[in-house]
């Protein structure tokens, strides 16, 4: 995810679009936007933004002026995430939910629905994004699988499977064909490595002399490696021999027992190829392996006391702060971690008595949210019945003004309070389902650490632990919050407190530092 700066407020937007039966229950756009904005200011965010597609017909949302605008702002980072009220609010289909969490992910940007409790700001809300992703795959390999299992067999046949022709061919009716004038070029780069041994030397020399791609661009060394590799050159043209897992991945080769090749006219000789083949095998064998790049379990999460971030560099077995130099081993780090959670873990009654009382707030909530929109239903009866009485002349104005004004006062409160008892219990739904996130990879981690592969310990730390701050003396370890709540009791004219007020679920843990 899109990290902010230390110290800085989250910037949000509103999404608000509102359907007839949502209209039919009481539920304006004006109270969706209140319950979001309560939302933010729970979380303590700011919203800078309000996309509002009330009134916006049309088969599809993503492709809406509006839905233009907010996507605009999440590439550019005005905003760093979304409060909607449900998903169906959100896309009119599952396609555009895909669509719009894929882009949503790509950007480091986080996705808030209040009616599913589902803020990917958080461990649990991540889960969504895997879920997503889940399904986007699942729908990309059913079709993928579809077209694929036709690949070969038009392959075998000699039918047009798609894709241009390699360059030095064109297609002809279907048939490929040597094109007279790529042809020369083709073979002239085959001629240059056999004598220079240099794939970008090749193409130095040939944007010299003027030839350019079959697109008009200069030739590089990845170009020119991909041509001396594909054997259509040498009269064997192969079909069906690459795949991509993903839009956004690199092609692959399939096993060699899945290609198709058929015959077509060879450019350079067989003796030139095997000379070229030579040459690219032996620079392959004498090639040092590309070091795989370590990835360190708190990077981004480990902080200084001053506020730097803290990292490893390259070679270096400490996480250092760039600001203040100050330093911490790698290996007592992760001790410390280590440490400090099982020392949590080992009061399950702690914790069991903990979700307990979050469950119970919850509850209490839920029952203060029917009982305001109880009473917001009567209310609004009552306003009707008022209103009737005026017009058929049993009251007169004077006395319609007396019954009406508390009435529509008390109309107007309501107004205010439900959107914000709502944001509430939102705020306390999503942080309950974040508990159970936690503590269940708390409890994996210290469990099955040793077991763990580096990046199945990383992602667990990412899941579990918002930071660490690292001072000379101390390390203070917060694993991901929850919200200590205060239900209060809605009255008339009442004003309502702020029920989140932020509490470590460790709380903030110090220990003495290992060195």
């Amino acid at each position: 995810m899109r990290q902010e700066a230390a110290g800085s407020v989250k910037s949000v937007g509103v999404w608000i679009r509102v359907s007839t039966e949502d209209q039919a229950r009481g539920e304006s756009p004006e109270h969706h936007e209140k319950r979001a904005r309560a939302y933010a200011e729970f979380k303590g965010w700011n919203v800078v933004e309000l996309y509002d597609l009330s009134g916006i017909s049309g088969k599809t949302t993503i492709a809406t002026d509006e839905a233009k605008r907010m996507l605009a702002d999440v590439a550019s980072g005005r905003i760093t995430g979304l409060i909607f009220s449900k998903l169906a609010r959100l896309g009119r289909n599952t396609r555009e939910l895909l669509d719009f969490a894929e882009i949503f992910k790509e950007q480091g940007a986080d996705l808030i629905s209040l009616q599913e409790a589902i803020d990917t700001s958080t461990p649990a809300g991540r889960m969504f994004y895997t879920m997503l992703a889940a399904l986007a795959q699942w729908e990309r390999e059913e079709i993928a699988s579809r077209v694929a299992a036709s690949v070969p067999i038009r392959a075998k046949l000699g039918k047009p499977i798609g894709g241009t022709a390699p360059f030095g061919f064109r297609w002809v009716d279907k048939q490929l064909v040597v094109d007279t004038e790529e042809a020369p070029v083709r073979r002239l780069m085959f001629e240059l490595f056999a004598e220079h041994q240099r794939k970008r030397t090749v193409a130095r020399l040939l944007n010299e002399r003027g030839y350019r791609t079959r697109k008009g661009e200069l030739w590089s060394g990845t170009s020119v490696y991909r041509l001396l590799t594909d054997t259509t050159a040498k009269g064997l043209h192969r079909r069906n021999y690459t795949t991509s897992a993903d839009r956004s991945k690199a092609w692959e080769l399939k096993p060699e027992s899945e290609w198709v090749t058929v015959p077509c006219e060879p450019i350079v000789t067989p003796e030139l190829w095997e000379r070229c083949e030579a040459i690219l095998d032996g620079q392959k064998a004498r090639a040092k392996p590309v070091a795989r790049q370590a990835t360190h379990l708190f990077a981004g999460i480990a902080r200084c006391v001053c506020g730097t971030r803290m990292y490893v560099k390259a070679g270096s077995p400490k996480y250092v702060c760039e600001g203040c130099r100050n330093k911490i081993p790698v290996a007592d780090l992760e001790a410390v971690f280590l440490s400090e959670l099982r020392r949590f873990l080992v009061s399950p009654d702690e914790i069991e008595a903990h979700g307990w009382a979050i469950r119970e707030a919850v509850g209490e909530r839920e029952k203060l949210v029917a009982r305001a929109t109880a009473e917001l239903r009567k209310v609004e009866a009552d306003e009707a019945r008022v209103f009737d009485l005026y017009h058929a002349g049993q009251i007169a104005k004077d006395d319609f003004a007396r019954h009406h004004r508390p009435i529509a006062e008390r109309h107007r409160q309501l107004e205010d309070e439900l959107p914000r008892l709502q944001a509430e219990l939102d705020v306390m739904r999503i942080s309950a389902s974040s508990q159970e996130e936690v503590v269940l990879g708390a409890q994996v981690i210290t469990e099955r650490w040793p077991s763990l592969s580096q990046s199945e310990k990383r992602q667990m730390v990412e899941a579990t632990t918002s930071r660490i701050v690292i001072g000379k003396e101390e390390i203070e370890i917060d694993l991901h919050h929850l919200p200590t709540t205060h239900p209060s009791v809605l009255t008339e004219g009442s004003s309502h407190q702020n029920a989140t007020q932020p509490q470590g679920f460790i709380a903030a843990t110090s220990c003495t530092r290992a060195g």
